[in-house]
């Protein structure tokens, strides 16, 4: 059996404080069950490490020995509390973080200089992934996900939503004409290219409605996996895309992206969580740096 934490400190509260009843009473417990915890820490080490007289009690030899290395090990689980407590008010250690490029990028990146000054000694890794990756086998302790949550093992905290909007570059619109109508980017020999997502599907439903009353299902002839791909498609006016708010406000600010059909498109929006496993103790680090993003963001973060 191996020796435990409280056979320890049993063992050096007797010795500091000169006798069983008073190391009860500094442990908290009863006369019998500091004595016996002492005896089960003798059984355990086959050895007598207090000999006990009618007065006081004297260390014996072995337990001069054993005292030394227990105090050790107090100290060293003192020292680790500590460490522990003093990160809860200081926030410390490594932190991998995961999101899609264009999230990583566009909300994430320039929040970074900001939260590291807060945050020193917190070591960031960032690392993007277009799909959803298992937390635990990518080492990650914080995801940031866009759109329907399905894994139910992962607790979320919401950050906001975001807009999708159909966009392209005033020069792709000057060569190939602006559409009067949303079912003209759909219909047999239209001049227009439509920029669409690999995966999910659910991404090429665009926000505007069909013939059919329902959301626009678009046929790519260009696909990526990847949003932030399709954006700089856009940019360079090979087509037509539909993208989230927060990749596309600046260069709609700027004019590099203008939006089609205004007044009929949906309003369609893609949630945005921070996620990380619920059957784990919320580190400060990870609690320190949802909290940012979601603090500096803002409840509108993604609106105009």
């Amino acid at each position: 059996m191996k020796t435990t934490l409280d056979e320890l400190q049993a063992f050096a509260a007797v010795v500091d404080t000169g006798s069983i009843t008073a190391a009860s009473e500094l442990l908290g417990l009863t006369i019998s069950a500091t004595s016996r915890t002492l005896g089960r820490l003798e059984e355990k080490l086959q050895t007598t490490l207090l000999r006990r007289t009618t007065r006081r009690l004297e260390l014996t030899e072995e337990g001069a020995t054993f005292l030394q290395r227990a105090r050790a090990i107090l100290s060293l689980v003192d020292e680790a509390e500590e460490q522990m407590a003093a990160r809860r008010v200081r926030p410390a250690g490594r932190l991998r973080v995961d999101a899609a490029t264009p999230f990583m990028l566009h909300v994430l990146v320039p929040l970074i200089e900001g939260f590291s000054k807060r945050y020193p000694e917190v070591e960031l890794e960032l690392n993007s992934n277009e799909g959803i990756i298992d937390l635990i086998e990518r080492r990650t302790d914080v995801a940031f996900r866009i759109g329907v949550l399905k894994d139910s093992t992962l607790h979320a905290r919401p950050i906001g939503t975001s807009r999708v909007r159909v966009l392209a570059s005033p020069a792709y619109l000057e060569r190939h004409g602006m559409p009067a109508e949303p079912a003209q980017l759909t219909q047999p020999g239209a001049p227009y290219t439509l920029l669409g997502f690999t995966q999910p599907e659910s991404l090429n439903d665009w926000p505007l409605r069909g013939v059919d009353g329902n959301a626009l299902r678009i046929q790519p002839a260009i696909s990526s996996s990847s949003g932030e791909t399709l954006r700089h498609m856009a940019l360079a006016g090979l087509g037509i895309a539909s993208l989230s708010d927060f990749m596309t406000r600046e260069d709609r600010r700027s004019g590099q992206l203008v939006q089609l059909f205004a007044a009929q498109t949906l309003d369609v929006r893609q949630s945005i969580h921070a996620v990380y496993y619920r059957n784990t103790a919320l580190a400060a680090r990870i609690t320190c740096f949802v909290d940012y993003v979601a603090q500096t963001l803002g409840q509108q973060a993604f609106e105009d």
